[in-house]
C-alpha cells in the first residue's frame, strides 16, 4: 500500500483567499493527499498567491522562492502558485519563475489534485492561465516559509449537513473565527481596483448554500462567522433577491449553535437603511460596520469612480450611530491619488478628524496595470505620498487612540482567541479580526476558553488596544 502524498498549502492575502485556501484543501483531502502543518515534511507545497497591491505580490513572490529553495534542498519535490497572482498573470508569472512548477488559476482548480499527481509523476501541467499582464519580479530575497495556523489539519471536522448542497471546504485552522464567502467578483469599476479584471463580474452563492456551509462551521467550532466577498453589499443583486443581505442575516441567525454573524466591505454607496436596521435587530449580528470611504474630497472620489464626500459619509455615520448605539466603524482610504491637491487631503483629515471611527486603515496610491487610474494625469512623485500617508497614518493613529479611550467604561462581549503572558487575549464586537485591535482580559474564572465568549467592562486603553475585566456571571451570544 503506497503512502499518501505529503502536501502543505501556504495561504496568503484576506479572508476570501483564506476561504479559497480551505476549498483547495478540501480537495486535496478528498483525493487522499495528507495535509500538513509545516511545509518541511510536504513533498507539494502550494502558495496560494496574493496579487491585490504591490506588498502583497512582492509577498507572494517570495514565498514561491521559499519553497522553491525547499524543493532545491530535496525536502520538497513539487512547488504549485494558485490563487490571484496565478490568475492575474498567468503565463507571465510562468515564465518569470521557471522555479515554479505549475501556475494554476481559479478555472484549474476542479482538476487541481490531478494536475499535482501528475507533476508528481513527472508530467507537465497541461495548461496556464493566459494574461497579458506584465509582472515585475524584485524580490528581496526569500523569508522562511510560513506555517499553517495552530491546530492539527488531519483532524476529522464534522461532515457536511445530512441534506442540502455539500461543503467543499477543509478548515486550515482551529480559531474561533471563520470567514463566510457570500459572494466573488465585482461589478463596480473604481479606476484604482484591478479586482474585476481578475476575479470577475459578481456571483452570488444562493443562500442556501451559505447557510449550509455557515452551519457546518458552527459545529467545526467557528463562533464567529465573518461573511466576506469583494463587496458584501451587493450581495443578492445578480439573483434577484431584494434585501438579500437583511434577509441573510435573519437566516443564518437561526443557525445553533448561535454565535456572532459580522459583515465585511460595506460600499458607502450601497450601504442602505434597511441593512443597518437588520444589522441593529438582529441578535447575532455584532454592530460593527466596515465600510470603505477611499477619501472624503468630492473631486478625488469623482475620479476614483466612486460616490460621496465627507458631509455624506458623516451623513451615513450619524444614521449608523443612531439605528446601533455604540457600532464599531473601521474604513480603509487612500492617500496621494492623482491629482489630489494640499485642500484634498486637508479635507480628508478634516473628515477623519470628525467620523470617530475605530479603525482607519491608510493606504498611498500605485498604479495598478489594466486600472483607469493609472493612465490619469496629475500624478504624484512617491517621495510626496509617502510624506502624505506618513501624516495621514499618524493622524489616523492619534484619532483611533482617542476614540479606544471613549470605550473605557463600556460594557462589552469579548470573543476569547488566546491565552498569553498570564491573560486571556481576546476582541470586543466592534473589533474585526486581526485589524482593529485586541481587548485583553484582567483575570479570568475556571470557565474561560478559547472560544467563549465573555462579558467585561473596559477599563483601559493602549493605542487601539483594550483592558477589560469580566463581569460576574460570565458571557454569552449577544
Amino acid at each position: 500500500m503506497t503512502s499518501a502524498i505529503s502536501l502543505h498549502i501556504v495561504g496568503l492575502g484576506c479572508a476570501r483567499n483564506d476561504v479559497d485556501a480551505e476549498e483547495l484543501a478540501a480537495r486535496f483531502a478528498a483525493a487522499g493527499f495528507d495535509l500538513t502543518a509545516s511545509p518541511d515534511d510536504a513533498q507539494i507545497v502550494v502558495v496560494n498567491t496574493c496579487g491585490f497591491i504591490e506588498a502583497a505580490k512582492q509577498d507572494s513572490i517570495d514565498q514561491l522562492l521559499a519553497a522553491a529553495e525547499l524543493r532545491q534542498s530535496g525536502q520538497a519535490q513539487v512547488v504549485v502558485a494558485t490563487g490571484c497572482l496565478a490568475q492575474r498573470y498567468g503565463r507571465d508569472l510562468a515564465e518569470a519563475m521557471p522555479e515554479v512548477d505549475a501556475v494554476i488559476g481559479f478555472g484549474g482548480y476542479e482538476n487541481i489534485a490531478a494536475t499535482v499527481r501528475g507533476l508528481l509523476a513527472g508530467r507537465p501541467a497541461a495548461s496556464r492561465p493566459r494574461s497579458g499582464r506584465q509582472l515585475s519580479l524584485t524580490p528581496a530575497g526569500p523569508p522562511p516559509p510560513r506555517p499553517l495556523p495552530p491546530g492539527p489539519p488531519s483532524q476529522p471536522l464534522p461532515p457536511g449537513p445530512a441534506s442540502g448542497p455539500p461543503i467543499l471546504r477543509r478548515r486550515l485552522s482551529d480559531a474561533p473565527t471563520a470567514p463566510l464567502k457570500i459572494a466573488s467578483g465585482c461589478d463596480r469599476r473604481c479606476a484604482f481596483c484591478a479586482i474585476p479584471s481578475f476575479r470577475g463580474r459578481l456571483v452570488s452563492r444562493p443562500p442556501a448554500e451559505i447557510a449550509a456551509e455557515a452551519a457546518w462551521l458552527r459545529q467545526a467550532g467557528a463562533v464567529e462567522l465573518y461573511l466576506v466577498s469583494e463587496n458584501t453589499t451587493s450581495y443578492g443583486k445578480d439573483l434577484a433577491l431584494a434585501d438579500g443581505l437583511p434577509r441573510l442575516l435573519a437566516d443564518l441567525s437561526r443557525i445553533e449553535p448561535p454565535g456572532w454573524l459580522r459583515l465585511s466591505y460595506l460600499q458607502p454607496a450601497e450601504l442602505k437603511d434597511s441593512l443597518i436596521a437588520a444589522v441593529a435587530e438582529t441578535p447575532q449580528a455584532v454592530p460593527y460596520f466596515d465600510v470603505p470611504f477611499q477619501h472624503a474630497a468630492a473631486p478625488v472620489l469623482k475620479r476614483m469612480r466612486r460616490f460621496g464626500q465627507g458631509d455624506s459619509f458623516l451623513s451615513l455615520l450619524e444614521r449608523i450611530r443612531r439605528a446601533c448605539p455604540g457600532a464599531g466603524i473601521r474604513s480603509n482610504v487612500i492617500v496621494g491619488f492623482p491629482g489630489e491637491t494640499a485642500a484634498d487631503l486637508a479635507a480628508l483629515a478634516d473628515f477623519l478628524a470628525a467620523a470617530d471611527l475605530d479603525a482607519i486603515g491608510v493606504f498611498g496610491y500605485s498604479d495598478e496595470e489594466g486600472t483607469a487610474a493609472a493612465s490619469l494625469d496629475g500624478h504624484l512623485d512617491e517621495a510626496e505620498i509617502v510624506a502624505r500617508v506618513d501624516d495621514i497614518a499618524d493622524l489616523a493613529d492619534v484619532l483611533m487612540a482617542e476614540q479606544a479611550r471613549r470605550r473605557v467604561g463600556q460594557t462589552v462581549d469579548v470573543l476569547v482567541e488566546g491565552f498569553e503572558e498570564g491573560r486571556w487575549r481576546g476582541r470586543a464586537a466592534w473589533q474585526g479580526p486581526e485589524s482593529d485591535g485586541e481587548t485583553w482580559l484582567e483575570s479570568g474564572g475556571p470557565g474561560l476558553a478559547v472560544g467563549t465568549l465573555v462579558r467585561a467592562r473596559v477599563t483601559a486603553a493602549e493605542g487601539v488596544d483594550l483592558t477589560a475585566a469580566p463581569l460576574g456571571g460570565g458571557g454569552g451570544t449577544p
